[in-house]
């Protein structure tokens, strides 16, 4: 037979397992619904950007990175990392 100890444990482990399971789960319900609800109240908006300027400024800052790292790289190639 299982000693009383253990099952006073076993018990405690059952009860701790679904406390926390309850609680998680209305957290996350809480959380699911308030995104669902700003979701709702939140208006379709037109892209402030065209996509062709999102394409310019990804060329943009490409080129800002190979200007500033630029001879970060060729002193690293120069040392064959």
């Amino acid at each position: 037979m299982i000693s009383i100890l253990a099952q006073e444990r076993l018990l405690g482990a059952a009860l701790g397992t679904v406390f926390t399971s309850a609680a998680v789960f209305e957290i996350r319900r809480n959380i699911y619904k308030s995104i669902s609800d700003n979701q709702s109240q939140s208006q379709v908006r037109e892209p402030i950007f065209e996509k062709r300027s999102h394409l310019d400024f990804g060329h943009l800052w490409n080129k800002a990175v190979d200007q500033t790292l630029g001879p970060v790289i060729e002193s690293l190639s120069s040392r064959r990392w």
